[in-house]
């Protein structure tokens, strides 16, 4: 087994600014990330999200609390800084984890954020 080393995980999605909606979809973006890249939740040291000021219906974090993920890592959430045609409704995340030395991260655009990255974006459903 190769040396462990930190990562950094990134991902967004946009939702619209319902509860029911940034719950599902932040869960299923965090579930994703760690699911393509082979990661446990043990492995996971902070979870940091940020969001557009469109978004104020429900803390991301809240929605991993509630969801009953994350219980461990340190969560932190702020609000995304507004710019002139910014891509509006997106939630996004850095994960903080562990992973083998020689893993190549994935990261997970989705939901209409695929605009902010489309290096990363692909066709995984």
């Amino acid at each position: 087994m190769d040396e462990k080393r930190l990562f950094a995980l990134r991902g967004a999605t946009q939702c619209l600014n319902s509860k029911e909606d940034i719950q599902k979809k932040t869960v299923t973006l965090y579930d994703e990330l760690l699911s393509e890249n082979n990661v446990s939740e043990e492995e996971i040291v902070s979870v940091f999200f940020s969001v557009t000021q469109d978004l104020d219906s429900l803390n991301p974090a809240a929605a991993l609390r509630k969801a009953g993920r994350a219980e461990k890592a340190a969560l932190f959430v702020n609000q995304e800084a507004y710019f002139e045609d910014s891509l509006d409704r997106v939630v996004r995340v850095l994960i903080h984890c562990y992973m083998d030395s020689s893993r190549i991260p994935v990261h997970v655009y989705r939901n209409g954020a695929e605009l902010l990255r489309p290096d990363f974006a692909c066709d995984r459903i």
